[in-house]
């Protein structure tokens, strides 16, 4: 019974994307369309991480095994590597889980090594701050519910990684301490 209900949840959740609005437009394709990893559980640790940012997927992985793929969004300018604080762009290159929290802004988080020795020394050369603070976490604290699809569906943070807040709580379970992450234009 509960694979059949799953199997109709996920055909009636990518059937979704491509029904009509009550006014007869056409809904915008979204970044979720086609994607079922969702309800795929995760019973083993993931010790390294592979964000895609171009296709806008971070892929986890146990001993180099794929375990699952999650839809994310980047910052604002997810266009080109972050140099700067403030220049709403995410990290490209090697990182670590350094850090993880449930007392946050954004429910849930896990925070990335960013920035590298070699960050903040190319962003002192130009007398500038490579900025910090760069997580994968949820949605913003009281957001409304109406407001999960846009965060889904677009670039909306300052230059972190972000996913659904089911999505992070499953990713603060498994991921392990120190886990590498590898951040790919």
């Amino acid at each position: 019974m509960t694979k059949y209900f799953l199997t109709a949840l996920i055909l009636c959740v990518g059937l979704n994307a491509f029904a009509q609005a009550e006014d007869g437009e056409e809904i915008e394709d979204n970044r979720r369309s086609n994607y079922f990893e969702t309800y795929i559980e995760i019973t083993k640790p993931i010790d390294s991480i592979v964000v895609f940012k171009s296709k806008r997927e971070l892929i986890c992985f146990n001993q180099q095994k794929k375990i699952k793929k999650y839809i994310i969004s980047l910052g604002i300018e997810p266009v080109g590597k972050k140099q700067f604080e403030g220049d709403l762009k995410t990290p490209e290159g090697l990182y670590f889980i350094n850090n993880r929290d449930t007392i946050s802004s954004y429910h849930t988080n896990l925070a990335i090594s960013y920035p590298s020795i070699e960050d903040s020394t190319f962003a002192a050369l130009q007398n500038k701050r490579a900025g910090g603070e760069i997580k994968i976490h949820g949605f913003p604290n009281k957001h409304l519910k109406n407001q999960e699809q846009h965060f889904l569906n677009t670039d909306w943070t300052v230059g972190c990684i972000a996913v659904s807040d089911m999505e992070v709580d499953e990713l603060y379970k498994v991921v392990v301490e120190n886990c590498p992450i590898l951040i790919l234009p």
